[in-house]
């Protein structure tokens, strides 16, 4: 569906189940910043359910990187009102989901200078477009 992603060489997955240790499964890099897409495995369907970034656009245009870049997003970042090492087990088992697929890609590293923000944008209004919703994790534009 997101045949622009291609062109991102630097690139991953993992996958994470309620009963995982989130810091243990996490392969993402600390280091850079990009995109990341969620998809549940759920009821023998594959649903992408989340797009998210790391790093964000400063005023000037240019990125400003988490230190702990893409990897410290799954970390230490926040999602239903917690850290996603906490809530994302809950979500899974309250929302009957066998495990997430989380496929990350850096868009702003040593290979590559695009802005996630930018990319995020272009991937939820693709989204909407075919499906007439943004994924269910996400909350719009």
């Amino acid at each position: 569906m997101f045949n622009e992603l291609n062109k991102y060489k630097q690139k991953g997955h993992f996958f994470f189940k309620h009963d995982d240790n989130l810091s243990a499964v996490c392969n993402a890099p600390k280091d850079c910043s990009g995109i990341y897409l969620i998809y549940a495995l759920e009821k023998g369907n594959v649903n992408l359910i989340y797009i998210g970034i790391s790093g964000r656009t400063g005023k000037d245009g240019n990125i400003i990187h988490r230190k702990d870049g893409l990897r410290g997003r799954f970390l230490t970042g926040k999602q239903f009102g917690g850290l996603r090492k906490t809530t994302w087990p809950v979500k899974i088992k309250l929302d009957d989901i066998e495990a997430l697929d989380i496929y990350w890609f850096v868009t702003h590293g040593s290979q590559n200078k695009d802005l996630p923000r930018y990319l995020e944008i272009a991937l939820l209004k693709k989204f909407h477009s075919i499906n007439g919703c943004f994924p269910r994790w996400n909350k719009g534009l």
